[in-house]
């Protein structure tokens, strides 16, 4: 009810009460009975609330003077988001017990989420964040939209400074702790590699002694975090002393992985049904979670080889004239950048081309970008800078990059990949065919 939100707020309710399932800060995907919550960044939310209440929502919250009918004000609508999250967390509770499962790392959050909610929807009533919904507002309306009769939650943690992630574990207080990797991402914001270290290891730092800590065996950076945590800890990846340990691992014709798995629970098999010999590694991560809440671990391998994940993250995409082309737009750093070549690189395919935009908030921007470019000539894979000059090459517009795009044929293989603000997520909008299945190059 709206006045259980303003009491858990300390807001002051205006207008009637109303009965509310659900919450959203985005005006457009408001649905009937939702509380609209009007955020203030690069745009005032409050300029929306007419709009949603047009759109159905039940009631919503303001700093400013309340536009009629249902109505909580509040001081600060973001901190007051954060706070009905908070709530929110604690009235499930009993029923997530220990499931609730927080992923960070400077690369693979979102594969690593998808992948850990397919492994626990075998047998648990799973809810998880949408997209890459990890930040202030993301984080607390995945909370407060989970079903009532949901048993596990998994949770993104994104960083883009010192605190962000533990304020985002004092609201959604997890039972299980992933970070993935660490490696140069947002080092403008955070100063150095120590820095991003230093920020992803506050979600170890939040876990209590009956908690788990799952890190990669394989980062060494990660693998201090062991040191700062209470929790039980266990590991993944290829080294010798890794708890989830891959044996072996081969790519197919289609850039999939293939890989044997050492587990504590048993052995198993991950046959992998997106592109990327990284993606099987993210799946280990899932795997321990599997183990640690006691599921049937050769049902959750089942499950994570069969998994898709969000879209624009290493999503096959055909397009009209035949190409083929693995969408990884959604954002980018020097690591994700290389994986994705190196992936590229292992797919059959007469020509390979990458389209790739600027990777945003570097400390080096320079350096990093050229040193991509030098991966992708040792890879013989043509590179389309659009719009930036960093990566050593000539820019292109965007315009013009969706025309080499149009004028690809049959046998041709693309990646497209950038950070968020280069916009590449719109580059091939229009020129698919009939689609792919992920994975089905």
């Amino acid at each position: 009810m709206a006045a259980d939100a303003a009491l858990a707020v300390s807001g002051h309710l205006v207008g009637s009460n109303a009965h509310l399932e659900g919450v959203s800060f985005d005006s457009r995907t408001i649905k009937p009975g939702q509380l609209f919550v009007p955020i203030i960044d690069q745009r005032d939310g409050h300029d929306f609330i007419a709009d949603a209440l047009s759109r159905g929502a039940g009631a919503y919250l303001t700093s400013r003077a309340p536009q009629g009918r249902t109505a909580i004000s509040v001081h600060d609508t973001g901190k007051s988001l954060l706070k009905l999250g908070s709530w929110a967390r604690a009235r499930l509770d009993i029923k997530l017990q220990n499931r609730v499962v927080a992923i960070t790392g400077s690369v693979g959050k979102t594969s690593t989420k998808d992948f850990v909610a397919s492994a626990l929807a075998t047998a648990l009533r799973t809810h998880a964040n949408e997209q890459s919904f990890n930040n202030d507002f993301g984080l607390p309306i995945t909370i407060l939209n989970a079903p009532d009769d949901v048993e596990a939650l998994v949770v993104e943690m994104g960083m883009r400074g010192f605190g962000e992630i533990a304020r985002l574990c004092e609201v959604a207080r997890p039972r299980i702790g992933i970070v993935t990797a660490v490696s140069n991402a947002h080092t403008q914001r955070v100063g150095s590699i120590e820095g991003v270290t230093r920020a992803k290891r506050e979600l170890v730092d939040s876990l209590q002694s009956d908690d788990v800590a799952i890190l990669n065996a394989d980062d060494p950076n990660v693998l201090s975090m062991r040191r700062a945590t209470h929790a039980l800890v266990l590991t993944f990846g290829e080294s010798d002393s890794a708890s989830v340990r891959m044996m072996s691992c081969e790519i197919d014709q289609r850039g999939c992985a293939v890989a044997k798995v050492q587990t504590p629970w048993g052995d198993v098999k991950l046959a992998m049904n997106i592109p990327g010999r990284h993606m099987a590694h993210n799946a280990l991560a899932a795997l321990c979670v599997a183990g640690v809440l006691k599921l049937d671990i050769v049902r959750a391998a089942e499950a994570i080889s069969k998994s898709s994940i969000s879209p624009s993250r290493m999503q096959v995409r055909k397009l009209k004239n035949g190409a083929v082309v693995l969408d990884d737009s959604y954002n980018a750093n020097p690591a994700s950048m290389r994986a994705a070549l190196e992936t590229l690189a292992t797919v059959s395919g007469s020509r390979r081309i990458a389209f790739c935009g600027l990777m945003a908030e570097l400390a080096e921007p320079s350096e990093e970008h050229l040193a991509i470019a030098s991966i992708a000539k040792q890879n013989r894979i043509e590179l389309v800078a659009v719009e930036t000059d960093l990566y050593g090459v000539k820019q292109t517009s965007f315009s013009q990059a969706r025309q080499v795009l149009a004028d690809l044929g049959e046998g041709d293989l693309v990646l497209v990949k950038g950070s968020k603000v280069a916009g590449l997520v719109r580059l091939c909008d229009g020129l698919d065919g009939d689609g792919l299945q992920d994975g089905g190059v």
